[in-house]
């Protein structure tokens, strides 16, 4: 089953086209990572994947509806996302924070009570996702590895059939950045129906569970398939415009800069 669909999509943003011809399209179950430079137009092809942006032309299809022939509020209930730079400002707890997703805003809306499964739903996700204990905890007391993860929470307490993660590894250290990574690749086992589609720079950002990647470069598609068919030293190279080298090891990726034969000159 298709969950995600491009076709020949082009994006302009007043009057330069930012996207040119874009088509893939994304399995159940699948795990896709969205790659490229600055200005590739990630963020862009990620807001076709939330239904809150319209292509300028072409087709999107997403869990089987056409943007711009769907009530897309009932589409987005069916669309979790992790940002890290959830604009919280109210002091709220762990809890808090992920029964939000349930009401689908970022503070509490007034006068809205969460019924007991709703709170058992929340608080079985908080302990799965490896924050046990941390249910009362506010959120400005929270490091940011512990938010991440709260905000993996928040994206699941409805079920949802698609999750999207916007550069989550943003601002944490190695330590931070890998025990989110396991977190990440434990929804495999704990949400294996769970379509997802993760953005980020870098190839050390990606989970282990990764099974199909797509290279962006200046708002084209560089290569789109499974992560070991496309992830390649010449596509790498081609997207960012450099040379690089490209190692896996244990589904893990890592790039480096390809190092380059010098002329000895002597003096």
């Amino acid at each position: 089953m298709t969950v995600l669909e491009l076709q020949d999509v082009t994006f302009r943003r007043g009057d330069k086209e930012i996207l040119h011809g874009i088509s893939f399209a994304v399995g159940a179950g699948e795990h896709w990572a969205l790659l490229g430079p600055n200005g590739a137009g990630k963020s862009t092809v990620l807001g076709f994947c939330g239904a809150v942006t319209h292509p300028t032309s072409g087709t999107v299809r997403v869990l089987g509806e056409q943007l711009g022939r769907v009530e897309l509020q009932a589409l987005r209930r069916m669309i979790g996302h992790v940002n890290p730079r959830h604009p919280l400002r109210s002091p709220l707890t762990v809890r808090e924070v992920v029964l939000t997703g349930i009401t689908g805003t970022v503070d509490t809306p007034p006068r809205w009570r969460p019924r007991p499964d709703q709170l058992g739903k929340a608080d079985a996700l908080i302990n799965t996702l490896g924050l046990r204990g941390k249910g009362d905890e506010r959120w400005p007391t929270l490091s940011q590895g512990e938010r991440g993860r709260a905000l993996i929470a928040r994206a699941l307490v409805n079920d949802p059939r698609l999750l999207l993660l916007d550069e989550p590894s943003t601002g944490l250290d190695v330590a931070a950045r890998e025990q989110l990574l396991e977190t990440i690749d434990l929804l495999d086992e704990t949400h294996p129906g769970t379509t997802s589609i993760l953005v980020t720079h870098h190839l050390e950002e990606l989970p282990a569970t990764t099974t199909h990647t797509l290279l962006l470069a200046e708002g084209r598609v560089v290569a789109a398939g499974p992560v070991r068919s496309t992830l390649t030293t010449a596509n790498v190279s081609t997207a960012f415009g450099h040379p690089i080298t490209v190692h896996e090891h244990d589904g893990r990726w890592a790039a480096r800069a390809a190092r380059t034969r010098r002329e000895l000159v002597t003096y």
